[in-house]
């Protein structure tokens, strides 16, 4: 059955200015770490921006001070191990199976499957970040198809430290390029906004206090070109990336990330090394 989730406020909000649809995370107290209820309402919200004639372009923002901080793996309201209605892959429940079997199921239909889905949403989707996109904060932002970053934006894969390659989206090299995406991944540091716009991985960099405002403003420039017109340059670009090696490229980074779960689970504490937010940290300094 589904995860009991009427004791907690919708995750995401959603609202539409016009022609375009604005998509928030909403767990600032968290920095918003992507747990499978958000995972789920964002689903949710994109749909329903699918399916909505008068929404031509899509914004995807974070409420608070941080787009995203990963993955949840540490607050009151993780729900990892909580079985959920599975909408973007056919592979079984993963609540009730034991180790590979149960995380390879979960992270096939949560971020790997869900990230595909959401990168073929046939309307133009804009990231706006601020603060931290970290790890599963990535995903969120590469999927999407132009990136606007305020100045004090960063973002970071640190879960190398963990002794896996990267998150489960692995586009680091088509994000940018391959020796740029090695140096990201060994050291496991911050980027920030303005060296991302330099390697090409966000569009523009604006003040923090304008940020709102100047993504807006471009998503309602983009919505004045014809619906179909934007439909098939989206899909003509996303397919020029995927003959680029993206789709196959990510089926197989997928399988290395979960073989480095299931080293780590034979050789360690947990399939995470034994990191969890607070030895991230450490480890980072």
């Amino acid at each position: 059955m589904p995860a009991d989730r009427t004791t907690h406020p919708e995750p995401v909000r959603y609202e539409r200015r016009g022609a375009v649809a604005l998509v928030t995370m909403d767990r600032p107290e968290y920095r918003n770490a992507q747990n499978s209820a958000m995972t789920y309402a964002l689903d949710r919200a994109f749909y329903r921006a699918a399916d909505d004639d008068e929404v031509k372009v899509v914004v995807l923002a974070g409420a608070g001070q941080h787009f995203c901080a990963g993955h949840d793996i540490g607050t009151p309201e993780r729900d990892a191990h909580l079985p959920f209605e599975r909408r973007a892959g056919l592979w079984w429940d993963h609540s009730d199976k034991p180790g590979a079997e149960s995380r390879f199921a979960r992270e096939s239909e949560v971020y790997l499957g869900m990230c595909r889905r959401w990168r073929e949403l046939p309307k133009p989707v804009i990231a706006s970040v601020q603060g931290a996109c970290v790890a599963g904060g990535l995903m969120l932002a590469w999927v999407c198809d132009l990136i606007v970053a305020s100045e004090d934006a960063f973002f970071a894969d640190p879960v190398v430290r963990m002794g896996i390659p990267g998150v489960e989206y692995f586009a680091h090299p088509w994000a940018m390029p391959p020796r740029i995406a090695k140096e990201f991944l060994y050291t496991g540091d911050r980027m920030s906004a303005r060296r991302a716009y330099e390697v090409g991985m966000v569009n523009r960099v604006v003040p923090r206090e304008e940020l709102a405002q100047h993504t807006l403003a471009l998503a309602e420039r983009v919505a004045r070109m014809p619906r179909m017109g934007l439909a098939l340059t989206k899909r003509a670009v996303n397919q020029a990336e995927d003959l680029q090696g993206l789709h196959a490229g990510l089926d197989s980074v997928f399988g290395l990330h979960h073989l480095a779960h299931a080293h780590n689970a034979e050789t360690s504490a947990d399939s995470l090394g034994g990191m969890d937010v607070r030895a991230m940290k450490e480890a980072g300094r």
